[in-house]
């Protein structure tokens, strides 16, 4: 008995490690670490048209298309990303395949610097930085403290903003170090688990062996995921009153978020997007009310201020 009573402490104390050491998890999962001394990624790109990328798709097995890309990569480590035309259209030809030039592009973004100077403006001690290789743009923050701090960018993020939107992304991420927002969220769901099994299975046993558990889970999780969502809306806020470019920041927003603008036009798929199970408030919520700041340095409790914004664009959602 006694140790079915300390199980849940016990779950949430092992929990309670990969939160404080989830720093130490994204730098071991991510694909490169940046330094003073490799600041850099570079980016190549070869375009193809829809058609053109289902021609090759069809003619070409993918361990070949696999094969070449591992060589266009080992050159650009071997060059220190400076590949160019010449050396492309060698590894293409190897391999039977056509190479266009116009189809060519490459950037260098000194993702170092970018943080440095983010950090700086933060006043915070210099993270770990790492990049994870995928398409998919997207950037995060992770550890128990800014000391302890680890900021991971994706190339799909690098290659679709430029610098300064990448700024702003990152004083967003800077902004849930600042405020320890992954411990917060933590102590949420952690206090909801106690009270679960201390306070409300002891006092209703059988709602915990029928449907309506299933009821109540959903229920509380939504709210918390709501609340949540007061803590990225002042993530965005606090990245406009430090990085001091909140329509730069909802450019950004908009180009990541461009898949999910267009069925936010529709009210159902709105509510949807305020009561799921994503801390994120809706994109189309958070580019709005960033293109209307004008001073944000004249917010005194962001937290406060988010809170109100978030709740009064869900009550306007049900309204309309």
């Amino acid at each position: 008995m006694l140790d079915g009573w300390l199980a849940p402490i016990v779950v949430l104390a092992v929990q309670l490690v990969f939160v404080f050491y989830s720093n130490k998890i994204v730098e071991k999962i991510a694909d490169w670490h940046i330094t003073k001394s490799d600041p850099f990624i570079h980016l190549l790109e070869y375009r193809l048209s829809f058609e053109k990328r289902k021609e090759l798709e069809k003619n070409y097995p993918v361990d070949k298309l696999i094969s070449v890309k591992k060589e266009v990569y080992e050159q650009a480590r071997l060059r220190k990303g400076e590949v160019n035309s010449e050396t492309l259209s060698q590894i293409f030809g190897k391999y039977g395949l056509k190479y266009c030039p116009e189809n060519f592009s490459a950037k260098k973004v000194d993702v170092y610097q970018l943080v440095e100077k983010t950090r700086q403006k933060f006043n915070f001690p210099m993270p770990k930085i790492v990049v994870s290789n995928t398409l998919m743009p997207n950037a995060a923050a992770s550890g128990p403290s800014p000391s302890r701090g680890v900021v991971l960018v994706t190339t799909g993020l690098l290659s679709q903003l430029d610098e300064n939107e990448i700024m702003s992304v990152l004083g967003h991420e800077f902004s849930h170090l600042k405020g320890r927002d992954p411990l917060i969220l933590f102590a949420l769901m952690s206090t909801e688990f106690l009270f679960r099994f201390y306070v409300f299975l002891p006092l209703v046993p059988l709602l915990f062996t029928t449907f309506f558990f299933f009821l109540y889970f959903w229920g509380v999780m939504t709210l918390i995921f709501f609340v949540a969502k007061f803590f990225e809306a002042r993530a965005d806020l606090v990245s406009a009153m430090v990085i001091q470019q909140p329509k730069t920041l909802a450019c950004a927003l908009e180009k990541i978020g461009f898949k999910r603008l267009l069925p936010e036009r529709i009210k159902s798929y709105r509510v949807h997007e305020w009561l799921n199970l994503d801390p994120h408030p809706p994109i189309y919520f958070r580019v709005n009310r960033l293109e209307k700041i004008e001073n944000a340095a004249t917010v005194k409790h962001p937290f406060i201020q988010s809170a109100k914004d978030v709740i009064k664009s869900f009550l306007d959602t049900l309204r309309r």
